[in-house]
């Protein structure tokens, strides 16, 4: 028979890697904000070139990687990183090299935070009533239109959009597949954006990030939170719910 203290040890060691990430990411913010700038990129622009007409391969690896720890660590810099990838490998293949690096990192936070709270903070909430299992159920009846929704909306806040979902009972496979795919209008025209940085810094200028909300852009972004969110619009009008 298991002891209280070594049933508490194990209890809390389901907080480390969450523990970790929150930690880490508080260290971030105050050292690595100054290094994962686009000033960065702008004086470290020939060395990289270099490097990836050298060993491509071994860029894209390096590329993905560090992407992945950025966002697992919440880590600031993810938007510098998107404009490096296409800067060093185009609009494509930069922009899936993006999704990938974006999706793995989101889904190690994910399960981080599964791990650590998810699962007992789902059966506190299933067990209560009022307002918060109604918002529950309503995402549990809805849960790959709310999924696409929160990836597809710019005011999202993308640390939000991972951390979300795991204390909902989100399964494993709906997470990885709305987030890559949900990630994918934003990730091509930041992308996009880095893919023009050559002339940007022959200018001497900084890229323009508010470009996701010039109306070329976000009518396109709204129209597809329009259609993610359909299924729930139908759904409301007809009192029914999801198979």
């Amino acid at each position: 028979m298991t002891n209280p203290p070594e049933t508490e040890q194990r209890g809390l060691s389901r907080y480390i890697p969450l523990s970790i990430i929150l930690l880490v990411a508080v260290i971030g913010i105050f050292t690595l904000r100054d290094y994962l700038s686009f000033e960065t990129l702008r004086d470290n622009r020939m060395a990289l070139m270099q490097f990836r007409d050298t060993n491509y391969a071994g860029t894209v690896l390096a590329f993905i990687a560090t992407y992945v720890v950025v966002v697992a660590f919440s880590l600031p810099g993810a938007t510098v990183l998107t404009l490096t990838g296409g800067f060093l490998f185009a609009t494509f293949p930069g922009a899936f090299f993006n999704m990938a690096g974006a999706t793995i990192g989101a889904t190690l936070i994910f399960l981080a935070a599964r791990w650590g709270l998810g699962d007992r903070l789902a059966e506190r909430i299933d067990a209560s009533e009022g307002r918060i299992k109604r918002i529950k159920d309503g995402i549990d009846e809805n849960q790959w239109s709310m999924l696409f929704l929160i990836r597809l909306v710019p005011a999202v806040p993308f640390f939000i959009a991972n951390l979300l979902p795991a204390f909902l009972e989100v399964p494993l496979h709906r997470y990885v597949i709305s987030t890559f795919f949900g990630i994918m209008p934003g990730a091509v025209v930041y992308t996009s954006v880095g893919a023009g940085l050559g002339e940007v810094f022959e200018r001497g200028e900084t890229p323009d990030l508010g470009v996701i909300f010039e109306p070329r852009i976000l009518l396109p972004l709204l129209g597809l939170c329009a259609l993610a969110a359909l299924p729930i619009a139908i759904k409301a009008l007809r009192g029914g719910k999801s198979l």
